[in-house]
């Protein structure tokens, strides 16, 4: 449907749960990703250097990019992005971790698709 009255903006929501198995190896590549930033002031780099090392969610914040997630589809282009990170605490067999309530096998009630992986 192509009508006026139809936005050409789409909000994608996307939650994800990873598990870090190398605390190093994440904050190692973070640190790599900081450095290579020429944009950064230096006194953001420093702080950011301090959180990574720190924090595993911190570190993912600065490896994970949006627009990678949409920079190769075709007749897509990136308007805005935000993203955040924290740790959690996480049980696969949980209630709380399944899918969306609003959920129907893979589609929401109100006609919007939904992909889980």
């Amino acid at each position: 449907m192509s009508t006026p009255e139809t936005s050409r903006f789409v909000r994608l929501h996307v939650e994800l749960v990873v598990e870090v198995d190398d605390s190093g190896d994440l904050a190692a590549s973070a640190l790599r990703r900081i450095a290579e930033d020429e944009h950064m002031p230096a006194e953001e780099r420093l702080h950011a250097e301090t959180a990574v090392k720190e924090d595993d969610a911190e570190a993912l914040a600065y490896l994970v990019d949006p627009f990678d997630l949409v920079s190769k589809l075709p007749g897509v282009e990136l308007s805005q992005a935000s993203w955040s990170s924290e740790q959690i605490e996480y049980d696969p067999d949980s209630p709380d971790w399944e899918a969306d309530e609003d959920d129907v096998d893979g589609e929401e009630e109100d006609g919007e698709g939904g992909r889980g992986l």
